[in-house]
């Protein structure tokens, strides 16, 4: 059976998951919901030494309380961080990894000095790089309101009650877990990859993967490899929100080895025969 463990973005926690893991048990699959320090039901567990190595830990000791020899970690936007950690340290026990419109954190980064690094200058960019400044107590960075999560947060084909949802169980951010590196091993690059864009109000699609591979960076020639597989979502940000059995759908394909394989030829530049 395949077992998946699901991980948040900023601010939410396993709650945002609800529909996304119904449709997979009842696929046949497994779902474990992630809520890490600090976040859903967990938030007064939050404190000034809440990071990155926390949540990390969080995601270690789900993992080996899974039955399932092996899980699929699947990582939204900032919950890819600290699931890319826990892979480092659970290699024998990680099966591929899933990044749902998510960055491609680098190890020894944390998320906002990637923002500082590959960010373009711009209003989100500024209220990214602005949030130690609007933390409280100097270490929780207030949880966004409801005109705060539709002036920033992508929510396009969220339906009411899921910006309802949002507004309500949003958890304040503790600093440390943006701000710390996150760190994980070379061997991590080796596991199966997917990344799934959203591409409503997005800024990235197998296009721009394309493009970005073709310049020869060194930094996204892995995304040429065999291992990455890439699937497209027309919606916002929030998909687990706006159309969960879609991403069920894409899950499950993911974790078959499915997806959108970039093919590399012999100028440089890639195709992209659908799959």
């Amino acid at each position: 059976m395949t077992v998946f463990v699901l991980v948040s973005g900023g601010h939410t926690g396993g709650w945002v998951w609800r529909e996304v893991a119904s449709g997979l048990r009842e696929s046949g699959a497994g779902a474990h919901p992630a809520t890490l320090t600090g976040m859903g039901d967990r938030r007064h567990l939050a404190g000034p030494g809440t990071d990155m190595a926390t949540h990390v830990e969080d995601l270690v000791q789900l993992i080996d309380h899974v039955d399932e020899p092996e899980v699929v970690l699947v990582g939204h936007c900032y919950g890819i961080y600290p699931a890319l950690g826990a892979a480092g340290r659970r290699l024998d026990r990680t099966a591929g990894i899933v990044y749902v419109d998510a960055p491609l954190p680098r190890d020894g980064l944390s998320l906002l000095d990637q923002v500082r690094e590959q960010m373009p200058h711009g209003p989100v960019r500024d209220r990214m790089l602005g949030q130690p400044a609007r933390a409280e107590d100097g270490w929780r960075v207030p949880a966004p309101t409801r005109d705060e999560w539709r002036q920033w947060g992508n929510l396009a084909g969220v339906p009411e009650h899921g910006v309802a949802r949002l507004a309500r169980l949003a958890a304040p951010q503790p600093m440390g877990t943006l701000t710390e590196p996150v760190r994980f091993t070379d061997a991590v690059g080796g596991l199966p990859m997917t990344g799934v864009f959203c591409t409503v109000g997005g800024t990235m699609d197998i296009g721009g993967v394309e493009a970005l591979v073709a310049t020869g960076n060194p930094l996204f020639r892995q995304l040429a490899e065999p291992r990455w597989g890439f699937f497209e979502l027309a919606t916002g940000h929030w998909p687990m929100l706006s159309v969960p059995d879609e991403l069920v759908t894409v899950l499950l394909r993911a974790a078959a080895g499915e997806g959108h394989r970039l093919a590399r030829t012999e100028g440089g530049r890639d195709g992209a025969p659908t799959v």
